[in-house]
């Protein structure tokens, strides 16, 4: 099987792991215990950037990410970041929720996204790791409204261990945005979208949307224009004046 049907199904996967994350984030969680598999050798030479079948990364038509676009590569060393098993940083105040929009960040083709990379562009881009031993962005100053979006690991159980961080490695990351959020949903999309790219950037990845395909300009649109409909639907009615006798 190639790499890139194993990516394809890794993110199909993913998709029923974060509902099922979110379903449990009202309950404290254990960190999940155990060993991630080693490699015997990481190979650290770059590849020329392939995705999907084609081979196809980007293009000027839909507006994708540019396979050719120089990045940052991230610097060495890790930030002190603890694991935090009974950590509640980022639990949401309640469970209930009505729509997710997520995105992925990808490694290209025969490259992976390795742990220690992707905590260093995590503090980076202003992440917090906390609740479920995963990564979230917070209101600034509001800690206590829960995340705007959230960040895990494809591969099972999508949690980081910070134990054996620099032996992680995994196809894609996802980030998924949990509506209602502490913020208005379009607000919400506006703080995820230019975090994930810059974490793609950062990781030399390539941003997938929802359904797995490179994320261009019209997918970003319609992602907008379905999320002001949202907070239109979900604004507080107006409050009525009281008669005048």
């Amino acid at each position: 099987m190639s790499d890139t049907e194993l990516l394809r199904i890794g993110i199909l996967a993913a998709g029923l792991l974060l509902i099922a994350a979110i379903f449990l984030f009202g309950r404290p969680k254990r960190a999940p215990q155990g060993k991630r598999k080693e490699s015997a050798e990481v190979e650290r030479q770059r590849r020329e950037p392939v995705l999907g079948e084609t081979g196809d990364v980007a293009s000027e038509e839909d507006g994708s990410l540019d396979g050719d676009a120089s990045v940052t590569q991230p610097e060495l060393g890790l930030p002190d970041v603890e694991p935090s098993a009974g950590s509640d940083l980022g639990k949401r105040p309640s469970q209930d929720f009505d729509k997710i929009v997520s995105l992925y960040v990808a490694a290209r083709a025969g490259e992976v996204l390795r742990g220690e990379d992707i905590v260093v562009a995590a503090e980076k881009t202003g992440l917090v790791f906390g609740y479920m031993n995963v990564f979230h962005r917070l209101v600034e100053g509001h800690p206590e409204r829960g995340p705007i979006f959230s960040m895990a690991s494809i591969m099972k159980p999508g949690s980081f261990d910070m134990t054996h961080i620099r032996e992680m490695e995994t196809p894609a990351i996802a980030f998924f945005l949990t509506l209602p959020a502490p913020m208005t949903a379009l607000d919400g999309w506006e703080k995820m979208l230019p975090t994930v790219q810059r974490m793609a950037e950062l990781l030399d990845g390539v941003v997938l949307d929802d359904s797995r395909n490179a994320l261009g300009r019209q997918r970003i649109a319609h992602i907008r224009d379905e999320l002001r409909a949202y907070d239109r639907q979900h604004q507080a009615p107006p409050l009525t004046k009281s008669p005048r006798w």
